[in-house]
C-alpha cells in the first residue's frame, strides 16, 4: 500500500506561547523524530508562515534546523499556502496575493525553501475555480483537495489524481473518511484484515498526532515499520500518475452537503449566522480602510494586526458547528472570537490619518454590536 500523507502545521499568529510549545512538544517534535528515524518515510506538509515566525521568535531554532535538513533530504516536502491562514474565498484578490507572497518570503527566509512551482494548500481546503486560476497564474502546479470538491457523479472512486479543467492545475484528492480517523489505527486495521487499498491519501492537521489524539502505545511509530507500507511525496506521485480531466466544484474539507446544501462554506460564513455576517462586515470595513490609507505613517502596525485578525479561526469559532467526528470540539469559543476581534479593531485604530476617524467610528459601533451578540449567545445558549 502506498500512503500519501499530507500534514498541515498551523497555530494562529496571536496564540499564546504556551499553546505553541504544547503543539511542538506533543506533535511537531514527534513527527520530526519519526521522519529522522525512518529514512524511507516521506511526508508532504504545509507549515504556515505565521507558525514559522512564532517558532523563530519563541526560540525553537533547533526544530527549524531539523526541518531544513529533512527538506533538503527530500523526506519532507513543503507546499505554498496563505501565511496567516485567511479564509481565501471571501478575501479580495490583493489580500490573497499578499498572503501567498508572505508565505513564500517567510519560508525562504526561515527554512531556505523556494515554494514556487510546487504544490499549494488552500487554508481549510477551501477551493473555488477563481482561486485555482489565481494560483496557476502565481506559478503553482498542483493542489490537494477534499472529496467534497469532486463533482457529485465522481464520488467516491479509486481515482486520486486529476487535472482541474478550471485552472489546468493537477489535483490530488484526499480520502475524507480515512482522513477523519486516527491514521495509525486505520492502517493497522487494514493490515490486520488484509484489506489494504493500493493507494491511501490522507490529509490532516499535524496536531492530530499527539496534541489532539493521545497515543500512549506509540501506534504511529509501530505503523511506519510495517513491511508492506510505502510512502512518497505528493509531487513525486503526481509526476508519474495518470491524471483524469475534471471540473472541480467549490467546497472545503468541512463541507457537508447534506446540511450545507448550496452554502458550501457555511462553517465560516453562514448566511443565517448573524454573528458571522457582522464579523465579515467588520473585516470588509477594515480591509477597505487599509486600502484607502495605505500610505499612513503607521501602516505597518495596521498590517501587523490585520494579519492576525483575518485568520479563519475567528469565523470558525463563531459557527457553533460540532466536529466530534473529526477529533474536534464544538466550534464555539467566544474568547477565540475575541482574539480575532481585538486584532481587527486594533488594525484600524493604528491608522494615524485624521480622515480615518469616520471608518474608526463605524468599526467601533459594529464591534460593540458583535460583542453583545457574541456574549448574549454564549450565556443564553452554551452556558
Amino acid at each position: 500500500m502506498l500512503w500519501l500523507n499530507f500534514i498541515h502545521l498551523y497555530q494562529p499568529a496571536n496564540s499564546q506561547s504556551e499553546r505553541i510549545k504544547e503543539a511542538v512538544d506533543k506533535s511537531y517534535l514527534r513527527l520530526t523524530r519519526l521522519l529522522e528515524e525512518h529514512p524511507a518515510l516521506h511526508f508532504t506538509a504545509n507549515i504556515s508562515g505565521c507558525l514559522l515566525e512564532r517558532l523563530r521568535d519563541d526560540g525553537f531554532t533547533d526544530l527549524l534546523a531539523r526541518w531544513r535538513v529533512l527538506v533538503k533530504s527530500g523526506r519532507l516536502e513543503l507546499v505554498g499556502s496563505a501565511a496567516y491562514h485567511g479564509f481565501l474565498p471571501f478575501l479580495p484578490e490583493e489580500e490573497i496575493l499578499y498572503q501567498i507572497k508572505r508565505q513564500e518570503e517567510i519560508t525562504a527566509d526561515i527554512l531556505g525553501v523556494d515554494l514556487r512551482g510546487g504544490g499549494f494548500f488552500l487554508p481549510e481546503m477551501a477551493y473555488t475555480p477563481v482561486l485555482a486560476q489565481l494560483l496557476k497564474k502565481s506559478g503553482y502546479s498542483w493542489l490537494i483537495l477534499d472529496e467534497a470538491s469532486l463533482p457529485d457523479k465522481a464520488m467516491p472512486r479509486e481515482q486520486a489524481a486529476y487535472l482541474d479543467i478550471n485552472s489546468d492545475l493537477r489535483v490530488l484528492v484526499r480520502q475524507r473518511d480515512y482522513s477523519n480517523t486516527y491514521i495509525p489505527d486505520l492502517i493497522k486495521k487494514l493490515s490486520d484484515h488484509n484489506s489494504q487499498p493500493s493507494l491511501l491519501v490522507t490529509a490532516t492537521d499535524a496536531e492530530l498526532y499527539g496534541l489532539r489524539h493521545e497515543d500512549p502505545t506509540a501506534k504511529l511509530e509501530k505503523m511506519v515499520s510495517l513491511p508492506d507500507l510505502q510512502t512518497a511525496t505528493i509531487s513525486d506521485f503526481l509526476s508519474t500518475a495518470k491524471t483524469e480531466p475534471l471540473i472541480f466544484q467549490s467546497a472545503s474539507w468541512e463541507t457537508d452537503r447534506s446540511q450545507d446544501r448550496s452554502q458550501v462554506f457555511a462553517v465560516w460564513r453562514n448566511p443565517h449566522n448573524r454573528l458571522q455576517k457582522d464579523l465579515w462586515k467588520l473585516a470588509d470595513i477594515i480591509l477597505a480602510a487599509g486600502k484607502k490609507y495605505n500610505n499612513d505613517v503607521n501602516y505597518a502596525a495596521y498590517r501587523w494586526h490585520l494579519d492576525r485578525g483575518l485568520a479563519s479561526c475567528m469565523f470558525w469559532w463563531a459557527s457553533g458547528r460540532d466536529f466530534f467526528q473529526n477529533f474536534g470540539p464544538k466550534a464555539w469559543n467566544p474568547d477565540e472570537v475575541e482574539n480575532g476581534l481585538n486584532d481587527l479593531i486594533r488594525a484600524v485604530r493604528s491608522l494615524q490619518d485624521k480622515r480615518s476617524s469616520r471608518e474608526k467610528v463605524v468599526a467601533e459601533k459594529l464591534l460593540s454590536r458583535i460583542r453583545f451578540r457574541l456574549w448574549r449567545r454564549h450565556w443564553q445558549k452554551y452556558f
